[in-house]
């Protein structure tokens, strides 16, 4: 059997995301997609308190495979996609913690579970 060389290696998800995609069924969540999950990469959102423009973007930038910039702090941040970080998505504990902190930030709420795995799926296949 031949397998393409020219495969990315982020095609195979890490444990961590299938186990939390199932946990994301289970909680009612369906047939996750990373088209959707790059439209809310994408999407703007507007802070309720200050009026001012959030979006994922704005720290991690639109290529994944990059580094990114926290707009408030100016720190550094690794970039997400794992095929260029694989230590991204490996962590349950972390991947919990930065999408809640992060959907909180953004969209001024927690993700749903739908989401979080459209999300992870975006980030997964980058």
């Amino acid at each position: 059997m031949a397998f393409p060389l020219a495969m990315p290696l982020s095609i195979h998800a890490s444990e961590a995301v299938d186990e939390l995609l199932a946990e994301y069924r289970s909680q009612g969540a369906t047939d996750f997609s990373a088209e959707t999950g790059q439209t809310l990469w994408n999407q703007e959102f507007t802070h309720q308190k200050t009026g001012k423009i959030r979006q994922c973007i704005a720290c991690h930038t639109d290529d994944l495979r990059n580094q990114g910039e926290h707009v408030r702090t100016g720190k550094t941040i690794k970039p997400l996609a794992p095929s260029v970080n694989p230590e991204r998505l490996t962590k349950i504990k972390h991947i919990r913690k930065w999408l809640k902190r992060n959907c909180k930030w953004t969209l001024g709420r927690e993700c749903d579970a739908q989401e979080k795995g459209n999300i992870l799926n975006f980030i997964q296949s980058q």
